[in-house]
């Protein structure tokens, strides 16, 4: 797909991977709508996109049904004519299962996958009346491994898994692929900072695996991808 002059929307665009992809989408001449649960988190990430392209956004938290339709209308608006949907936007809780509150389960599995859902529903159509899209969701190795104290975060994206798949079973004949990138361990505020931690995976790099495959030929779609850090550090004995 050729990005120029295209629409497209990030979620969770105002910081680490989904500032990143919406960055690199903007350097390939799409128009990006972005949004953030935060006015000011929204509004520092548009002054930093300011000049590098057309880029808008609004305040929305993605696991709320109607903050999403408020979204889609506001996008319909200022851009119109979608063509690349990113589910990016993601939060963390982490706690022994028996630890974890009602209230942290249902904000991962809300954001996590449920706003996936929420977006793609409606991009769908979208997409389907210009023609065509690419609907890329930003899963993660946990949606593989199960860790201890991620029990909510490792449902969300085994979920995610899941819900990828079949999305992209019921939309490819329509012209809109559907793949996932699946990162490790990513340099972003989602990720506390240590030292030595230049070893994790650059948001840059995962941007640029983005394109790569928003760009690939039609006819072809990398389902998913896995990426890893190269030479994470040794655990120890």
């Amino acid at each position: 797909m050729d990005l120029h002059g295209r629409s497209a929307i990030v979620t969770g665009g105002a910081r680490g991977i989904g500032y990143a992809i919406a960055e690199a989408l903007l350097r390939e001449g799409a128009r990006v709508a972005i949004c953030a649960r935060s006015e000011e988190s929204l509004a520092k990430a548009l002054r930093k996109l300011d000049g590098l392209g057309e880029a808008v956004g609004k305040v929305c938290n993605v696991g709320r049904c109607e903050e999403v339709e408020n979204f889609f209308q506001y996008f319909d608006e200022k851009l119109g004519s979608l063509a690349v949907l990113v589910n990016n936007a993601g939060v963390g809780a982490f706690a022994p299962v028996d630890e974890l509150s009602p209230g942290d389960w249902r904000n991962v599995i809300d954001t996590n996958l449920s706003g996936p859902f929420y977006f793609t529903r409606l991009a769908a159509p979208r997409m389907k009346q210009r023609g065509g899209g690419f609907i890329l969701n930003i899963g993660s190795l946990a949606g593989k491994h199960p860790f201890a104290s991620g029990a909510a975060y490792n449902a969300s994206k085994f979920g995610l898994n899941g819900f990828t798949e079949a999305a992209m079973i019921d939309l490819r004949h329509d012209n809109i692929r559907v793949g996932q990138i699946l990162p490790g361990s990513v340099q972003t505020e989602f990720s506390a900072t240590m030292e030595g931690a230049d070893w994790k995976l650059d948001p840059a790099a995962i941007a640029a695996t983005a394109v790569h495959l928003i760009k690939m030929p039609e006819r072809n779609l990398a389902s998913r991808v896995e990426m890893r850090p190269s030479r994470p550090p040794v655990r120890r004995k």
